[in-house]
């Protein structure tokens, strides 16, 4: 079946960063921006963990943002909501610190031009544990805009996360596209090449490539962003 839309992961793909090093930074970088304001730095970095994951263990009864916000509560309270404004403070004038531990591939403009330019459509699968300002934060930090993918998941609009293969069927019936119609292309031999499993083509970019269970990275179609290009001439 002829592919109609590519999806590409944000972190490691699209935007190169070390993932460990880039969670360190930023749960530092949260924890230190809260700790003015009642949250002590082991508990809340706990408590954001816990969080995270909940939204991976999501069954999909409520968005990945409930399932947040309610397990985050566990911690705090009810109540703890209130605090929501703080967070959204910390994305939009203090987030951007960590950005100078991100690289940022220009050649990414071209690529993402040139699946646009083959007729398909552009779809950001990012895993869907940020809400909307992290995720439009980090977009352009790869030097895109948002207005670039006709979606990007986040917290907001998803109820499964990464490595569930349900996030990639929901995806798709949100997309109104079959799965065999959709190429995801991703660095993570678990969170991305999932995708397979429910009938989408996969591309591994390797350049940083997460593959935390050693897989045999040729079950996939792989390589550099060279090899990429290489291939989405000869698939689309």
């Amino acid at each position: 079946m002829r592919i109609t839309t590519v999806l590409f992961d944000l972190d490691g793909t699209l935007l190169p960063l070390d993932q460990d090093e880039f969670v360190r930074q930023y749960l530092g970088h949260l924890a230190a921006f809260l700790a003015p304001h009642g949250y002590e730095t082991m508990e809340f970095t706990q408590a954001i963990l816990s969080g995270i994951t909940a939204m991976t263990k999501n069954n999909g009864a409520a968005s990945n943002e409930t399932v947040f916000w309610e397990d985050f509560a566990r911690f705090y309270g009810k109540d703890v909501r209130q605090d929501e404004p703080l967070f959204e403070e910390f994305y939009r004038n203090h987030f951007g610190k960590i950005q100078s531990i991100c690289g940022c591939n220009p050649r990414m403009r071209d690529l993402i031009d040139r699946v646009k330019q083959a007729g398909c459509r552009v779809v950001l699968a990012t895993n869907p544990v940020f809400p909307p300002i992290a995720t439009e934060q980090r977009i352009r930090w790869a030097g895109l805009e948002p207005e670039d993918f006709c979606l990007y998941t986040t917290y907001v609009n998803s109820r499964f996360s990464k490595p569930n293969p349900q996030y990639y069927v929901e995806l798709a019936a949100q997309l109104q596209v079959s799965p065999a119609e959709c190429l995801m292309i991703g660095n993570d031999t678990e969170d991305d090449m999932i995708a397979q499993t429910v009938g989408m083509q996969v591309f591994l970019l390797t350049d940083c490539l997460v593959n935390r269970k050693n897989k045999d990275v040729d079950a996939y179609p792989h390589g550099s962003l060279d090899h990429l290009l290489r291939y989405l001439d000869a698939v689309l």
